[in-house]
């Protein structure tokens, strides 16, 4: 199995920028991104990470199959940043139709993380560290991520916690 860094940590804290800085060192990189541009506040959210991104960064815009995007990525990848999976969860509970407790293809993406062609630098934030949602469906969000964040981090040889902009190790 390929090398898993699972970064994680709350919203602003710097994942993004951290994975980029680790991804830098490689010269052959690829970035799948989850977001999808709803409305114009995702819109900016997307062109600012596109400034930040060095343009050397093959590209791979996947809202929903993960586990494709994987499949698909080039054999001379050295690494590929996948940001993130809570934007992805996301995407996955606004299309799916039923009150399913898990997310369509996530076991594939697990799987497809043992059998990655190249190592991944998976962003995801941390939300289970805040005040308990008040409604069901965000509670269901929070539960999903958190299940999916330890599914990923019993995976992954490292996990990462950006705090204030901080990488603080906390597996490898």
């Amino acid at each position: 199995m390929k090398h898993i860094t699972l970064i994680t940590g709350g919203g602003r804290s710097g994942k993004s920028a951290y994975a980029l800085k680790i991804a830098k060192k490689c010269k052959k990189k690829a970035f799948i991104a989850t977001a999808q541009p709803f409305d114009d506040e995702m819109k900016e959210r997307i062109a600012l990470h596109k400034r930040d991104r060095d343009p050397s960064f093959f590209l791979i815009e996947e809202p929903y199959d993960l586990a494709g995007a994987i499949q698909s990525l080039p054999g001379e990848m050295e690494i590929a940043i996948i940001d993130c999976i809570t934007v992805w969860v996301g995407n996955c509970l606004h299309k799916q139709e039923s009150d399913q407790k898990e997310i369509p293809g996530l076991q594939k993406f697990i799987e497809s993380l043992k059998n990655s062609p190249c190592d991944l630098l998976i962003v995801t934030n941390e939300v289970g560290m805040g005040i308990i949602p008040d409604n069901e469906l965000s509670r269901k969000y929070r539960d999903i991520i958190g299940t999916i964040n330890r599914r990923i981090a019993d995976l992954a040889q490292q996990v990462i916690l950006m705090v204030s902009g901080i990488p603080v190790v906390i597996k490898g």
